[in-house]
This record gives structure tokens, C-alpha cells and sequence, in this order.
């Protein structure tokens, strides 16, 4: 089974590993067929070929690997290879959150780099957690989204998983603010990459029973309407019943109770 709820390969938004770990975990739809054509995913054809493609991956390397590195790594080490990478995206935190016209959560993002690294022991250490200062993860594809740009069509990317045209076309600013990325040795990049994509993987081993029906559309729902609340914050706008002009009339009631519906 495959698996893909949340967040980069080139660091996009949720960072390199997480994109690839998208991708390598939205496998295993088949060809089954749609009763409806979504309007949000015009290409499904293709998207679904790339999943499966995908997953072949996932099935044949990723998977195998990271329960292995479940196995013999214990979990004090795992939490703290997952709190590193996750420290090595505070500076695109900040940028993205200063691009947005947020100073506040930029300024959070710059005060965790600063206590992790240096009290946190280069980030092993969640610390300033700890001391409960925490703020939201933000990217240049959310960025876009706060300016206004339109998210597109879903688009399943080779091995970069999930995403949007608004969200593909953000990659190269975040691979640009992701730190890896200038690591000049070659051997420790890859290395590093390759470990964060195996602890991010890992950690959705035990998620995968979430997935029902037809796993290509779970995968595509549940991946957009998190995406969509982290671009707005997690503003859903205005609840319809809450507002004033929402009434009911007593005969709707009524009607209900008596089985009928209330006519026009």
C-alpha cells in the first residue's frame, strides 16, 4: 500500500524530501475509472499514469528502506533527524513570511532557527518548542497563493508527487532557500537528501490504512484541501449558517417532519 496526505523535491513548500515522499506514496489506484471528472484535476488521465508510476518506486525502494530505518533507528534518533530537516526550513519560513507581509510569524521562524541551532544542538533539539514558540511553515507556492495567483489544475509530478501548476511553478525559489542546496560535497547532499527522504517516508508507515475508496482521489482531495488551508491560514471563510441572513422558515420544518419537501 501506498500512502500521500501531506507536503517537496526541490524543497517546495513542505521540503525536497517531502514532495519526493508525495510522490513516492501516491501509488497503488490502478486504472480504475472515475464516475465523475473533477474539475480541479483536468489531467487525470496523466496524473494517474504518474501515480502509478510512482508508486512502482515506492513499492520496489522507499517502502523496503524506510522500515528498515524504522527498525534500527531508534526513536529518540528518528525525532531528532526529523527535527534537523524540519530547522533547515525556518530561513524559507522567513522569507516567505516577510514576501506575505507577515513580520510576526518571520520573526518566530528567525528566533526558532536561531534557538535550535545553537541550543537545540543544530536542530536535533526542537527547544524552542519547548519554550513554546512555534509558528507556521510557509512557501513560496503559499506565497504565490497570498498574492492571488491561482493554484491550476492538480498536477502529479515523476517522483515530486502531488501538486498544483501555482505550486510546481514556486519549486525553484525553494530549492533556492533550502540550505542543502549549497552544501558544495556532493556525497553529504545526496546523503542528506536521501536521509531525509527515508525519515519522512518512515513516518507515514502507520498512515496508510487512512486511505479508502479509490486511493488516486483520496490522495488528490485530502492533499488539496490541506494545501488550500495552509495558503489561507486555515481561514475557510465565513460558516453559512452562522450569519444573519441565514434563516429558516418554520414550514421548512414542518415539512421535514412530515416527510415532504418544502415547496418553493
Amino acid at each position: 500500500m501506498t500512502y500521500r496526505l501531506m507536503n517537496n523535491g526541490w524543497a517546495a513548500g513542505r521540503g525536497l524530501a517531502a514532495l519526493l515522499v508525495l510522490a513516492l506514496l501516491v501509488g497503488c489506484a490502478g486504472t480504475g475509472n472515475t464516475q465523475e471528472r473533477n474539475p480541479v484535476d483536468p489531467w487525470e488521465g496523466f496524473n494517474r499514469k504518474v501515480f502509478v508510476f510512482n508508486d512502482a518506486l515506492d513499492r520496489a525502494v522507499l517502502k523496503p528502506v524506510a522500515r528498515g530505518y524504522r527498525f534500527v533507528t531508534p526513536s529518540p534518533v528518528q525525532t531528532g533527524v526529523g527535527n534537523f530537516f524540519s530547522n533547515l526550513g525556518e530561513p524559507r519560513t522567513v522569507l516567505n513570511s516577510l514576501l506575505q507581509g507577515k513580520p510576526g510569524n518571520a520573526a518566530v521562524a528567525t528566533g526558532r532557527f536561531l534557538i535550535n541551532t545553537t541550543l537545540g544542538i543544530g536542530g536535533l533539539w526542537d527547544f524552542a518548542t519547548h519554550m513554546a514558540i512555534t509558528g507556521m511553515e510557509e512557501d513560496f507556492g503559499q506565497t504565490l497563493g497570498v498574492w492571488g495567483l491561482d493554484e491550476g489544475p492538480y498536477l502529479v509530478l515523476p517522483l515530486f508527487g502531488p501538486s498544483t501548476v501555482r505550486d510546481t511553478g514556486g519549486m525553484p525559489v525553494d530549492m533556492a532557500t533550502y540550505p542543502t542546496t549549497y552544501v558544495e560535497d556532493d556525497k553529504i547532499r545526496y546523503g542528506l537528501t536521501a536521509l531525509r527522504i527515508i525519515d519522512t517516508r518512515a513516518g507515514f508507515l502507520d498512515q496508510e490504512a487512512l486511505i479508502q475508496g479509490d486511493r488516486y482521489s483520496f490522495i488528490r482531495d485530502t492533499w488539496l484541501q490541506r494545501r488550500r488551508f495552509e495558503v489561507s491560514d486555515g481561514d475557510l471563510g465565513d460558516d453559512p449558517f452562522a450569519g444573519d441572513d441565514f434563516d429558516f422558515d418554520d414550514a421548512d420544518f414542518e415539512a421535514s417532519e412530515s416527510g415532504d419537501a418544502p415547496s418553493d
